[in-house]
């Protein structure tokens, strides 16, 4: 099926492709190649389903657009890897076949962690990538379509924690946000059950990846990934190097980085993102932040700050929170694309009315029309739970929200007080399962990382150290978004990728676009 790099005993050209490599093969570049993985046989009956493709008319949440010609299927998988004849979960797939000639498949996933990657099929659309490649998205385990599914929130208990104005960092507040903390940890223990929320995270992801890889009959990996996708993809590749084709990561997560540094420099990347905004802003004098650069900061905490004590008024009668208004501000600051709805939304919170923040923190939060969520919010914490070591010492703590005021200012309520409560995975009812540290993938094929100078979510140094540490070629764009690969019509980046795909042709070395 999949016409792997030659030159490593491979057949390419043919429907099954039989790779005979053994360490001390070398790719193009003449490094040594590792051996693919073999399947253990206690899972062989995972490694050897063939997926049932059917209509995604089941599959599809509320709103989420799949392409019509898109196909659906689930697979099965262990909830724990070290029982395979205990529980198993099944992982929602979906597909859009090649237009002409297939490589293989490309498995993409959007990010998150929590995000539903079904839609992610129309990635690539109208591209080569699209005439080569099978594109495949797939829900990871406990996420969307897949079951079982986290849960922790009913619909109405959501909208009531999201109502709710923050605690003040006094003990008192303190003792009652940790409160509130461990009572959604209990709730997600009691609906989602300590088996899921065990094996929910990055470590049982990447075996989930390697067999949907084999379901789909590739011999070998071709990934795309964004934003946490790219910790997906740089822990498949350190787990399984020799089963590894060709790999993009966009939006680059660190996996050396501890929580606590990574929030850090995340908050930097926001006020990045905002005093962007802000200096694009200033130049109208219709600006909601005014023209004088040097009040931005001002103006902006003058509009949301009084949301502490009263919603903004809107047309839902649910009304505009503070927490809903600093989301709703954030979302817009992923993109520049985004940057004059934001000015929208800050011109009728000036005006008293808070429509439009209120439907981006909807957005961001994963709340449908009907009042529903998607569970992107809670498969978002119970991942991050088991993903990242806990912070347990308070003064950890309060040097964090100290620190992270500092880093971004406009993010800044005045209120803090060199204490903070311990976040919502100190007190998690199922241990880490992973720890940061820098990937080692000896024998990994080269692949290609993909940072963006403004990116706020991801900064663009996480995209350099996790490109070093992979031995990957980097391509810089410049620009003020999270991610873009096929996203943003940066077709010298693009152009790039397209080639490295299907013809594995590194990109120019410093590449900047």
């Amino acid at each position: 099926m999949a016409a792997v790099r030659s030159g490593c005993g491979v057949l390419a050209g043919v429907l099954a492709a039989v790779v005979v490599c053994v360490v001390g093969c070398a790719d193009d570049r003449g490094d040594p190649v590792a051996a693919p993985a073999p399947v253990p046989a206690e899972l062989s009956r995972f490694y050897s389903q063939v997926p049932a493709w059917e209509s995604c008319a089941g599959y599809a949440a509320p709103g989420e657009a799949l392409p019509p010609a898109a196909q659906c299927a689930r697979i099965e998988v262990p909830i724990d890897y070290a029982d395979p004849d205990g529980p198993t979960a099944q992982l929602a797939l979906s597909r859009l076949r090649a237009t002409g000639e297939p490589i293989g498949s490309l498995l993409l996933n959007p990010g998150g962690p929590g995000m539903s990657g079904l839609s992610t099929v129309a990635i690539g659309g109208g591209t080569p990538v699209a005439e080569r490649f099978d594109r495949v998205g797939f829900d990871p385990r406990g996420v969307g379509a897949s079951t079982p599914a986290v849960a922790c929130l009913t619909p109405q208990e959501a909208d009531a924690e999201r109502a709710e104005p923050p605690e003040p960092n006094t003990p008192e507040g303190i003792a009652a946000d940790e409160a509130e903390n461990g009572e959604y940890a209990d709730n997600c223990m009691a609906r989602t059950g300590a088996e899921l929320l065990a094996h929910i995270g990055t470590r049982e992801v990447v075996q989930d990846m390697d067999i949907i890889r084999a379901v789909l009959g590739d011999p070998k990996l071709n990934y795309l990934g964004y934003s946490y996708g790219t910790r997906l993809g740089a822990a498949y590749a350190e787990k399984y190097p020799g089963n590894v084709r060709a790999m993009v990561l966009d939006g680059a997560i660190d996996p050396a980085q501890d929580p606590v540094a990574e929030s850090l420099r995340q908050a930097a990347g926001f006020q990045q993102a905002f005093d962007a905004y802000a200096a694009d802003c200033v130049r109208s004098p219709d600006c909601p932040l005014g023209t004088d650069p040097k009040q931005v900061i001002p103006r902006f905490r003058a509009l949301v700050d009084p949301l502490w004590d009263n919603s903004a008024a809107t047309t839902d009668p649910r009304g505009l929170s503070y927490s809903d208004a600093i989301t709703g501000v954030q979302q817009t600051l992923y993109s520049a694309d985004f940057w004059p709805v934001l000015t929208v939304g800050l011109t009728e919170l000036e005006q008293g009315r808070g429509d439009t923040l209120l439907q981006l923190a909807d957005l961001y939060n994963g709340r449908r029309d009907d009042g529903t969520y998607s569970n992107l919010t809670d498969a978002f914490n119970a991942i991050r739970c088991v993903d990242d070591p806990r912070v347990t010492d308070r003064a950890v703590a309060g040097r964090q929200d100290t620190e992270y005021r500092a880093a971004a200012p406009f993010l800044d309520d005045g209120r803090g007080t060199g204490a903070a409560p311990l976040e919502l995975c100190a007190g998690w009812p199922v241990p880490s399962t992973s720890q940061p540290h820098e990937i080692s993938a000896p024998g990994l094929p080269e692949t290609v990382v993909v940072s963006t100078t403004g990116d706020p979510a991801t900064p663009y140094q996480a995209g350099v150290d996790l490109a070093g540490q992979l031995g990957a070629a980097l391509i810089t764009h410049e620009g003020d978004s999270h991610t873009i690969v096929f996203n943003g019509g940066a077709s010298c980046v693009d152009d790039a990728v397209i080639s490295y795909l299907i013809d594995l042709k590194s990109p120019p070395e410093g590449l900047r676009c």
